[in-house]
């Protein structure tokens, strides 16, 4: 009887691994070595999933781009009206706080994609695709006439995302600048301006079940 291929299986675990080695102790140094110890493999086996360790972060990178936006787009989908999409959006795309897993390992990795081709494509494709939310968010409630835009519903989106990863930069820093709620009070009041609508006053855990990502 044929062995039963666990080439799948395998690379999961070992993706699992360095995420979360990643976010104990940081990319920079990261080796095959420590990914393999977590899951009781040697170095050399580790060799015949990921020959180089640039392979696993970029599989490391593309598990966790997928979770993010899987998450964010499933957040405020059920949200029918456009400002509180808008705010739910909002909060959804900021760490939870100085520890949250997913954000830190995406900023961890974005000194790879400095680097990598590859992986500066896929923060791209992050970015574009959170940019394409906000977009659908912001034309909708013009069309409904709820937003008066202060400008092309594509620029908004898009200092909206650079807004957000710039203060959740700071969010996850080792001595935060700003709390999860001061920064999302901050983007929210820029909201506001680009929208011509209250974005800063919507009571999200009231209105939208306690959104959080």
């Amino acid at each position: 009887m044929a062995r039963p291929n666990r080439q799948k299986e395998r690379r999961a675990e070992l993706v699992a691994a360095a995420r979360e080695a990643i976010i104990q102790r940081g990319v920079i140094g990261l080796r095959l070595k420590d990914v393999a110890e977590r899951v009781g493999m040697t170095a050399s086996s580790v060799f015949y999933y990921y020959p180089a360790i640039g392979d696993l972060l970029r599989d490391v990178l593309r598990d966790a781009v997928e979770r993010f936006c899987i998450d964010r787009a499933a957040a405020v989908v059920h949200i029918a009206d456009p400002a509180l999409r808008l705010a739910a959006m909002i909060r959804t795309g900021l760490p939870a706080g100085p520890d949250d897993a997913l954000c830190r390992l995406l900023y961890e990795l974005g000194s790879v994609a400095r680097r990598d081709a590859v992986q500066a494509a896929r923060y791209i494709a992050l970015y574009e695709r959170q940019v394409g939310i906000y977009v659908a968010i912001l034309e909708a409630g013009a069309a409904q006439g709820q937003f008066k835009l202060n400008e092309s519903a594509l620029a908004i989106a898009r200092n909206f995302v650079t807004l957000e990863d710039g203060y959740g930069l700071h969010v996850t820093m080792a001595v935060p600048t700003f709390t999860p709620q001061a920064a999302e009070a901050l983007i929210r009041s820029y909201a506001s301006i680009a929208t011509g609508c209250n974005i800063t006053e919507i009571d999200l855990d009231s209105e939208a079940g306690n959104i959080t990502r």
